[in-house]
């Protein structure tokens, strides 16, 4: 299982980024997917789900309303659009998946909000 999420960076504040996670090693359609952060000193945290199909949807309540999840199981990819970014979105953003009862997690893509 390979998990490789890209897109992060420097944006200002009100900004936009868009990460993507390319997966490889399992049937991405057959599981649902999440991302994850972890700002500096704090504990990691899920920010947003989706469903095998993405019929479903679920986000942090923080999140809510301007981030969207979406996924491409043509492309094995996963992807989080951030709009309206604040300075405490800042963090490292992973994706995971859990498969056979072990969560699998990509390496991370540093997101930094500041003017």
């Amino acid at each position: 299982v390979q998990l490789v999420e890209s897109g992060g960076g420097l944006v200002q504040p009100g900004g936009s980024l868009r990460l993507s996670c390319a997966t490889s090693g399992f049937t991405f359609s057959s599981y649902p997917m999440s991302w994850y952060r972890q700002g500096p000193g704090k504990e990691r945290e899920l920010v947003s789900s989706i469903s095998r199909a993405a019929s479903a949807k679920n986000y942090a309540d923080t999140v809510k309303g301007r981030f969207t999840i979406s996924r491409d199981n043509d492309k094995n990819t996963v992807y989080l659009q951030m709009n309206s970014l604040k300075p405490e979105d800042t963090a490292v953003y992973y994706c995971t998946v859990r498969r056979g009862g072990i969560n699998y997690w990509g390496q991370g893509t540093q997101v930094t909000v500041s003017s």
